[in-house]
């Protein structure tokens, strides 16, 4: 069983409904869900904010938050997992948002991401993952990974 398929299984067990924020994997998370048969069960929408303007006017990220902290950062993946549940039917939803590459600085390395989870009726979760100068392609593929594996600990599973 594949995590998606998984992921399915959990989410139809506790009646969850699931909404994706994505920067950096592009709506590869979403993807990786809608490409279970049946998923219209537990996935309600996802939105793709690469762009700072997006991440405001779709999911309500502060300005002042993107300025002070980057978009790179658990600040930004908490206000975009938090918009992304406000905005929906979701009981669930997970942000992404980070530098797959080319790229990078010291401050700000290529293949960090930073995750959010927002679930109804509790405290909003970040972490940062630095998967290292991988190369987009893949530094793209562990961060949605790494979201269906924390949408699968959220659902207890």
């Amino acid at each position: 069983m594949t995590r998606a398929e998984a992921l399915l299984a959990a989410a139809r067990t506790t009646g969850a409904r699931i909404a994706t924020a994505e920067s950096c994997t592009g709506g590869m998370v979403g993807a990786a869900i809608t490409d279970v048969a049946g998923s219209s069960d537990i996935f309600e929408r996802g939105y793709i904010t690469y762009s700072n303007a997006a991440k405001r006017e779709m999911l309500g990220v502060k300005a002042e938050t993107l300025e002070a902290q980057g978009a790179v950062s658990e600040e930004v993946a908490a206000e975009m997992a938090d918009g992304a549940l406000a905005r929906s039917g979701a009981t669930l939803a997970v942000s992404v948002t980070g530098i797959a590459g080319p790229g990078g600085s010291g401050f700000k390395p290529e293949g960090r991401v930073c995750f959010g989870l927002a679930m109804t009726g509790r405290p909003t979760r970040t972490e940062t993952v630095d998967f290292g100068a991988l190369g987009r392609a893949r530094v793209r593929r562990a961060s949605t990974d790494h979201a269906l594996a924390l949408l699968l600990t959220a659902l207890g599973a």
